[in-house]
């Protein structure tokens, strides 16, 4: 399957991935307030256009329980395997149909202060991709952020992802908008 492919033609069982700190796995109730709390956070959220109060984040926590309930992929919970708690989430994701480079795979993550700086990110965004590669067969995987995103564009330099030349302006956003402006990295199977 290329990553232009449709991805609801890509079934498989849900089942939890693992690596030595980190195990992405499907939502569950218990997840809610930590996931809501680091939606809360400004820092966190300073590269999206708001934080999220709880009805938004429960929404988003219930929309990714959904998609991996029926395609057995999506944004996985991440939990932290020495503490047992939520972390954030990092996985695959189709996004909008409007985005000038859909369609497509996107590898994604959103982590919780504590876990910042420790390379998780990065090791749960490998594990995505190496899903995406031998069980989705992808031929591709993108990724994306707001110009002025400068720690998360390092993940995706440190996953081997290398930028389009071209910036967009995320439709989503109104031009003026200081997060309007994005930048799109790109990884190919290796």
């Amino acid at each position: 399957m290329s990553s232009t492919a449709s991805s609801k033609s890509c079934v498989v069982k849900a089942e939890p991935l693992t690596t030595p700190r980190l195990i992405l796995r499907q939502w569950e109730p218990q997840d809610l307030p930590e996931f809501a709390a680091l939606n809360a956070d400004p820092e966190v959220m300073r590269y999206f256009p708001s934080t999220l109060d709880r009805q938004a984040s429960d929404a988003l926590a219930a929309k990714a329980q959904a998609l991996i309930a029926e395609r057995g992929w999506g944004f996985w919970a991440v939990q932290d395997r020495a503490s047992g708690r939520l972390a954030g989430m990092i996985g695959l994701h189709t996004p909008a149909p409007e985005l000038p480079f859909s369609p497509c795979v996107e590898v994604g993550w959103r982590l919780a202060r504590p876990y910042w700086g420790q390379g998780l990110a990065t090791e749960g965004a490998k594990a995505a991709l190496d899903f995406a590669w031998n069980v989705l067969q992808l031929d591709e995987v993108v990724a994306f952020t707001a110009v002025p995103n400068k720690p998360s564009q390092a993940v995706m330099q440190r996953l081997g992802m290398r930028p389009d030349a071209q910036t967009f302006m995320h439709p989503a956003l109104p031009p003026e908008h200081v997060l309007a402006e994005h930048c799109l990295y790109r990884i190919r199977k290796p």
